[in-house]
């Protein structure tokens, strides 16, 4: 097996502030768009926006997507425009045949900004993944939230100012997804094991150990020759791996758990105990192993 591995990942983040953000809806100028023409704040004037920063291997981002989803199903046709920000966090999340099929992968059909020089990244003052920010008719930024949760807030502030925007409008009921998520609550993330990297940037001693002839780079290890392994410690529901394979195009991975093979808790991606069929890049919405939380 020869494959690249970027990071693995667990956890969560939750926050709502106006911490560097400006306070209008900003030009935007991408590399270019899918989904749609080129949408400006000009044009969008009148439309609710809803502008969300995402990057198509992002487990935080993956986990808001049912949402994301859901308001654009409801409430496109009664004017609010969502708005996909594409923005990498690893040198293959530029490529763009990588990005345009994690758009499809993911099936996203809103709008969707490719910004690989992060020039809406860097106009709106953003500094995570995901993100949300929150524009009314008149282009005002009226809120931002970080990281995953408060769906049903996010949602009701969406009606608020679809209502404030056409008082003649007729709203449907509060999303499924949000109704379930404002019954049941956000899971609890207290004690599992924080995101992991295992690029020499940003890697946390003792996060992992490594067995075989591995090339540590910035953003990723790379398996030189024969077989390697990594060992993770950890606690959690689910393990989520970036990887791509070498030159070959593909490489067999086994998973194991405990020694053990993962049987019934592993993920689609995994059969058996083999991770089958790797090409470049499997995100990490990937699920190779559960484990105990």
């Amino acid at each position: 097996m020869r494959a690249i591995l970027l990071f693995i990942f667990a956890g969560i983040v939750v926050g709502s502030s106006f911490a560097g953000a400006v306070n209008r809806l900003p030009a935007f100028k991408p590399e270019r768009w899918v989904n749609s023409a080129p949408l400006t704040a000009e044009a969008l004037r009148g439309k609710v926006v809803l502008v969300d920063f995402w990057e198509y291997t992002c487990i935080n981002w993956i986990r808001t997507l049912p949402f994301i989803k859901a308001w654009n199903r409801d409430y496109a046709a009664l004017g609010l425009v969502v708005v996909g920000v594409h923005a990498p966090e690893f040198e293959f999340g530029k490529q763009a045949e990588n990005i345009d099929r994690g758009i499809r992968d993911h099936g996203l059909t809103y709008p969707i900004a490719i910004d690989n020089q992060f020039a809406i990244w860097r106009a709106l003052g953003n500094d995570a993944w995901p993100a949300k920010y929150l524009f009314d008719g008149d282009g005002r930024l009226v809120k931002r939230w970080a990281g995953e949760g408060r769906y049903d807030e996010i949602e009701s502030e969406i009606r608020r100012l679809l209502v404030a925007a056409n008082t003649h409008v007729q709203l449907p009921a509060v999303s499924h997804e949000a109704t379930v998520f404002a019954r049941t609550g956000p899971p609890s993330y207290a004690g599992i094991t924080n995101e992991t990297y295992v690029g020499a940037d940003r890697r946390e001693p003792g996060g992992i150990t490594l067995e075989g002839d591995w090339r540590t780079e910035r953003q990723y290890i790379e398996l030189r020759k024969g077989t390697g392994k990594i060992l993770l410690p950890f606690t959690a529901g689910e393990v989520n791996l970036v990887m791509q394979p070498g030159p070959s195009g593909s490489a067999a991975v086994t998973v194991l758990l405990d020694g053990k093979p993962v049987g019934d808790g592993r993920g689609a991606a995994v059969m058996n105990t083999v991770l089958a069929r790797l090409s470049t890049p499997v995100g990490s919405g990937l699920m190779l192993c559960c484990g105990r939380a």
